[in-house]
């Protein structure tokens, strides 16, 4: 019951999270595409007339091009639209990507996989090595490590900080247990638990610091040109300015520092202010919180940022490809959370492995096209934030409930110990049954309340203002995206009702789908797990079914021949 409850969780949460991430695999084709050419398409704004476009006046040229020409955003979710064809496109060509990558199985995506995994951080290195010479790279690596503890009590971080955890990792997901499952019995578990942590944690700071470098550097040029902007307001006032102690001589404004700025509008620009003139106070620090987040942090922030590299264009290819292949390792993951249970206990699908890819990809395309509606956007966060997220959190309580309290935590630890040849910490059997559940569940709780008194919003674009805005999600969203989070959870009721009816009949779902009736016979012998050889359960011990180089792939009593470079 355990494990079979664990094996069904997460196919709903792969199958929302997989529709959603493809569009924006989708959007990175795009750019890369949009990237072939000088000066980008975003450098500048567009012109009508002999003016410039007032939308991208307003904003800024990543911004318009990002809302506009990419997405063509309507004001709010309510606000349907005709679909975008170049993004349609795009999201047709990522389908079959992964459905050419996902037909063969793990022989297919291992080889795919080698490239995907490894060319990040080829791109992420040289992305470092050039950002930490950016003018401004310094102040936005120390503002990544300048702690604000202030925000530690909002649920909303700690919410996020979940999701990152699980998508990182692949918790609750199904993409590592079911790459997994091609691993022999007494594979080393716990030594590819620390490797995989300890590459992440190294890959999230190495990722991070290239952000941060890229945000500075940003953050720097707009400040910069915020002082140009108001010396030169400041000199427009001198004529009239009732301050003489304000004048500031034209030579000093060359040279002048942000710091020296800085001291100067507390001292006198703050008179200017309020005698009427627009000055700022062009704080680095400001620009620097204020930030972007989501889809934006990648399509708007470094786009913009990148048009200021010399040599733009390359800049943004590689940055694209970069995004392309991590997204395209994410949904091989992903997938495989999906089709490798489904195959592994359903005869019929594994029968017919390519027809099966080839039909999930395309229903997986067609749901997919309301995300390429104008109003699309908003769809993605709405099920980027509520069809993955606290789904997450409750298949991650139900598999460690399973494990830990109805399997049993000492019995785990017991079969871990036979699979490894040697114990494993007790620290761990008080994670599994009392640390994880209460965080898990507290984080639930806490979310759940918020979402009840604080009505669920998104951020809109808003074409007059040329502006992001809140707006509270109306009615209709707010039934679909709770029909999210049911559907999510819905395969735990109905495979615990399955099953013991499955129970009462004497079979296994195997069983069951392979049509095999339960034995009358009294005879059955048991053995012991740990009284078995120890080549019992080792794909190594049928060994004359196999041929030189290749590993095993055990399900229900077959064994599948695949390639392990594959692997």
């Amino acid at each position: 019951l355990y494990f079979y409850l664990a094996f069904i969780f997460f196919i709903p949460v792969c199958f929302f999270v997989a529709l959603y991430y493809n569009v924006i695999i989708g959007w990175s084709i795009f750019y890369l595409g949009s990237s072939f050419q000088y000066p980008l398409p975003w450098e500048n704004c567009p012109t009508e007339g002999n003016s410039t476009v007032k939308e991208c006046a307003a904003s800024s040229p990543t911004a318009y091009f990002w809302y506009r020409k990419a997405l063509d955003i309507t004001d709010s979710i309510e606000e349907t639209g005709e679909f975008n064809p170049i993004i349609t496109g795009c999201l047709l060509a990522a389908w079959v990507i992964v459905c050419l990558a996902m037909y063969k199985g793990i022989k297919s995506t291992g080889k795919v996989m080698y490239f995907s995994s490894v060319f990040p951080y080829v791109v992420l290195l040289c992305f470092l090595i050039r950002g930490v010479t950016l003018d401004g790279a310094s102040e936005g690596i120390k503002f990544m490590f300048y702690p604000r503890l202030e925000i530690w009590a909002d649920v909303q971080v700690w919410r996020q900080a979940a999701t990152q955890v699980f998508f990182a990792l692949g918790l609750g997901f199904g993409s590592v247990i079911a790459y997994s499952s091609y691993n022999p019995r007494n594979n080393n578990c716990y030594r590819d638990a620390f490797t995989v942590s300890g590459v992440n944690l190294m890959t999230s700071v190495l990722a991070t610091l290239v952000v941060f470098a890229v945000l500075g550097f940003r953050a720097k040029t707009i400040a910069t040109e915020c002082v140009k902007r108001n010396m030169k307001a400041t000199f427009e006032a001198m004529s009239s300015t009732p301050f003489p102690d304000l004048l500031i001589n034209a030579s000093d404004v060359e040279n002048m520092t942000l710091n020296e700025y800085e001291h100067w509008y507390r001292t006198r620009g703050q008179q200017l202010n309020i005698s009427g003139y627009n000055i700022t106070a062009c704080s680095l620090e400001e620009e620097l919180k204020q930030g972007v987040e989501g889809t934006g942090l990648a399509f708007i922030a470094f786009t913009e940022a990148m048009t200021l590299f010399p040599g733009s264009p390359f800049w943004s290819a590689l940055f694209f490809l970069m995004l392309l292949n991590l997204g395209l390792s994410t949904m091989f993951g992903t997938m495989a959370g999906i089709l490798t249970p489904l195959t592994d206990t359903f005869k019929t699908l594994r029968n017919h492995k390519f027809l099966f890819t080839a039909c999930s990809c395309a229903v997986g395309f067609l749901i997919g096209l309301m995300f390429t509606q104008r109003c699309g956007n908003y769809f993605v966060a709405m099920f980027d934030d509520y069809s993955a997220t606290l789904p997450l959190i409750i298949v991650v309580i139900f598999q460690t409930f399973s494990v830990a309290w109805v399997y049993g935590a000492d019995r785990f630890l017991e079969d871990l110990k036979l699979m490894l040849d040697r114990p494993v910490p007790v620290v761990y059997k008080y994670m599994w049954k009392y640390v994880c559940p209460v965080a898990m569940v507290g984080l639930l709780g806490a979310s759940l309340l918020k979402m009840i008194l604080e009505r669920p919003t998104y951020i809109a674009w808003n074409r007059e203002k040329a502006s992001k805005e809140d707006l509270p999600y109306p009615g209709w969203a707010l039934a679909v995206l709770s029909t999210l989070i049911v559907v999510a959870f819905l395969p735990v009721p109905i495979g615990f009702i399955h099953y013991l009816l499955l129970e009462r009949l004497g079979q296994s779902p195997a069983d069951a789908e392979a049509g095999y009736m339960p034995c009358a016979t009294t005879d059955t012998d048991l053995t012991p797990l740990d009284t078995l050889p120890r080549s019992a359960g080792d794909p190594s011990s049928f060994s004359p079914l196999l041929e030189e180089n290749q590993d095993t792939h055990l399900q229900n009593g077959q064994i599948e021949h695949f390639q392990s470079s594959a692997v």
